[in-house]
């Protein structure tokens, strides 16, 4: 049989410019872009096992530990969850898992492909994880290996206390696994000072690099218990540990994949920017950016899903305005200003927008711009829009919240 050539026209695919302000991926910036087109080299060539031995370094300082098994996944959180998973949960294991979301949802997922028995501890959409739900499941049942939770659920914008959770598993002999996809360098993640036992995130968050990759941490403790204890050999041969090990272990590196040579760079970049302005510096960041963002969308009537203390800065999540059509508003929201903002996920879909500001995302000409589009397109669609009420909001905000300072205790 033979194939013709594709029946229409294909040439250069060339993306529009937008404003990205959805749940990620969010904007990078053009010197991680840059650093996307330097030339290839092997992954094994001496120069290249240099610059993955600073990565290691970068990350343990985006992670705040000094954990020797630190380094990226190649593949989205989602493959750093997974590997999480399959490498620390056996047939038969109990595993207390937090599900107050979409992705508290999928840990329970993984926990159930790999013979695991979950033990589930549900909070509402839009509410943290209650720590002393988890402390009764844990009274409730013996033996369990690990206890799972989102530090920062994208679906919904809210903050779970990491570092109670990971306390309560370290109090009943049980190893932590907490997703930072969408919390690391936006809020403070500090692995080593909570105990937290394995913690996974994602590049194309608060990172602004390129999607892709999913740094990944395992505390000393867990990696000896592995190596010791009695387990099944992983059921995925790519996210295998101990394989992996190999490949990114302090010494005799030895091939295990091709690794994505170039998306490495780029997050080797991503994180040395992030060394350079400094986590407390970004952290601040988000927070103020939020502040503004915050008064801006209420000046428009516009309320949050989270409750004041426990919403995430880099994701807000705000209910639909009664009568308005809320797809129509994101799609003239793309459309007409080329922003892009995200919807309501489960049993959220149709009630929420999300608005994402999360790293090279999180600046001032974001916020403004978004909440000048945002007023005009509910004028046009005939809601009591002053225009320019939300603009003076987000502005005074920024006023009253410095440009720099310390982010509020309360945050970690």
């Amino acid at each position: 049989m033979k194939f013709g050539k594709p029946s229409r026209k294909i040439s250069t695919f060339y993306p529009p410019q937008r404003t990205l302000m959805g749940p990620g991926p969010s904007e990078i910036h053009p010197r991680v872009f840059s650093a996307m087109g330097r030339p290839t080299i092997g992954y094994l060539d001496p120069v290249f096992v240099e610059m993955m031995d600073e990565l290691k370094e970068l990350l343990r300082y985006a992670f705040q530990t000094n954990n020797a098994m630190t380094f990226p996944v190649s593949g989205p959180g989602s493959a750093g969850m997974e590997m999480c998973f399959v490498n620390i949960v056996n047939p038969g294991d109990k595993v207390i898992v937090c599900k107050n979301g979409v992705f508290g949802g999928r840990m329970l997922e993984n926990i159930e492909r790999c013979g695991g028995i979950p033990i589930i501890v549900e909070n509402s959409w839009g509410e943290p994880v209650d720590p002393n739900c988890v402390e009764d499941a844990f009274r409730n049942n013996k033996n369990v290996k690990a206890l799972a939770f989102v530090q920062a659920e994208t679906s919904t914008g809210v903050l779970s206390d990491g570092k109670t959770l990971a306390k309560i598993a370290k109090s009943n002999n049980a190893y932590s696994i907490m997703d930072a996809v969408t919390s690391l360098a936006g809020i403070p993640v500090l692995v080593d000072e909570w105990g937290v036992d394995a913690c996974y995130s994602g590049s194309q968050k608060c990172l602004s690099c390129t999607p892709g990759l999913s740094p990944i941490t395992f505390s000393d403790a867990l990696m000896e218990d592995l190596k010791k204890g009695s387990r099944k050999k992983s059921q995925s041969w790519f996210l295998d540990l101990d394989l992996l090990s190999g490949y990114w272990g302090d010494s005799n590196r030895t091939y295990h994949h091709t690794a994505p040579t170039n998306s490495l760079y780029s997050l080797h970049e991503a994180l040395l920017m992030l060394q350079e302005e400094g986590l407390e510096n970004s952290w601040f960041r988000h927070r103020r950016n939020h502040q503004a963002l915050k008064a801006g969308l209420e000046a428009l009537g516009l309320t949050f899903l989270v409750d004041e203390p426990y919403r995430l800065p880099q994701m807000n999540a705000v209910t639909v305005m009664p009568k308005i059509d809320e797809a129509e508003v994101r799609r003239r929201l793309l459309d007409e200003y080329n922003i892009e903002i995200g919807a309501g996920l489960g049993n959220l879909s149709g009630k929420i927008w999300r608005f994402g500001i999360m790293g090279y995302s999180c600046k001032m000409e974001n916020v403004m711009l978004a909440l000048c589009a945002l007023e005009t397109v509910f004028a046009d669609m005939g809601t009591a829009t002053e225009v320019g009420t939300a603009e003076a909001a987000a502005y005074k905000a920024y006023a009253s919240h410095p440009s720099h300072g310390k982010i509020v205790e309360a945050v970690a």
